[in-house]
């Protein structure tokens, strides 16, 4: 498939989870935890929560795209429409390219095998072979800074290790569409920018990236737009620095100015460094 063909579209699509009688099935409370919208009944009378309503997203080949909103607004069921794990109840979806949805960083790993074999076993959760794993795997282990640790059990490491282990797997791989969401905050600083620009990378060889997170940080790292989803609505669309201000206000936006100055500091003194190493040649 050609980078012109790789897109996700949704026209009005919403996805309703029915809320049953406590008396005869009760995930009533789990349901409405778990996507926070809007609490209606369909024809039948059946109560229903809207996790999503009149969701409408183009989105094409180089996209990088950031959503923001409290826990139970919807992201994650957006996520998940856009992977195909639920179907939308009404609207449509149309998703065209070779999807990696990343839910959680710890899941496909095995805590009593080591951190190598974990690449190997992760790298196939995610679709390559044991040969393609086995070819990344040193590329994937200097990424990752861990050393002798990667001969050691997966229980052993912090938490932050075991996101650089997950990291170096996933931007290891080859998706048209990247669909990540939370749980890559527990690195330090350094690592972070080291996992941005590797995850850049990715999206620039590889497609589309849909990001959910807390951190306004990671978002404004990794995303060039984003998307505020309040109680299953897109509530509002735009950059970054603009959206996040009006979910979180001017401080948090602040913050996000100081980010996107640093990254523009970082590559123009990068684009030196490469200028200086032509003009020595």
């Amino acid at each position: 498939m050609g980078t012109s063909d790789v897109r996700v579209d949704t026209w009005n699509a919403g996805v309703d989870f029915p809320i049953f009688d406590a008396k005869t099935r009760s995930i009533k409370k789990s349901v409405i935890g778990a996507a926070g919208g809007v609490i209606g009944s369909t024809g039948s009378k059946v109560m229903v929560v809207e996790a999503l309503k009149d969701i409408n997203l183009h989105l094409k080949h180089g996209d990088r795209v950031g959503l923001v909103g409290h826990n139970g607004a919807g992201k994650s069921t957006l996520l998940r429409l856009l992977a195909g794990i639920y179907e939308p109840t009404s609207g449509s979806c149309r998703v065209q390219g070779r999807v990696a949805p990343v839910f959680d960083l710890g899941v496909g790993m095995d805590p009593e095998i080591s951190g190598y074999e974990n690449i190997l076993v992760r790298g196939m959760f995610l679709g390559m072979s044991r040969k393609e794993m086995l070819r990344k795997v040193d590329d994937i282990a200097e990424f990752t800074e861990l050393g002798d640790y990667l001969e050691m059990p997966l229980r052993t490491y912090s938490a932050g290790m075991r996101v650089r282990v997950a990291l170096g797997v996933v931007t290891s791989t080859d998706p048209e569409i990247l669909i990540l969401d939370e749980g890559i905050g527990n690195v330090d600083a350094a690592f972070m920018k080291k996992s941005r620009k590797r995850l850049q990378e990715l999206v620039e060889r590889s497609g589309i990236l849909v990001f959910a997170s807390h951190s306004n940080e990671f978002l404004a790292q990794l995303c060039d737009r984003a998307l505020w989803i309040d109680h299953g609505r897109i509530r509002q669309e735009g950059g970054i620095e603009e959206v996040v201000e009006a979910y979180e206000g001017p401080e948090a936006a602040a913050s996000v100015r100081r980010v996107l100055a640093d990254m523009e500091k970082d590559s123009n003194a990068d684009d030196a460094v490469n200028a200086e190493g032509e003009d020595s040649e």
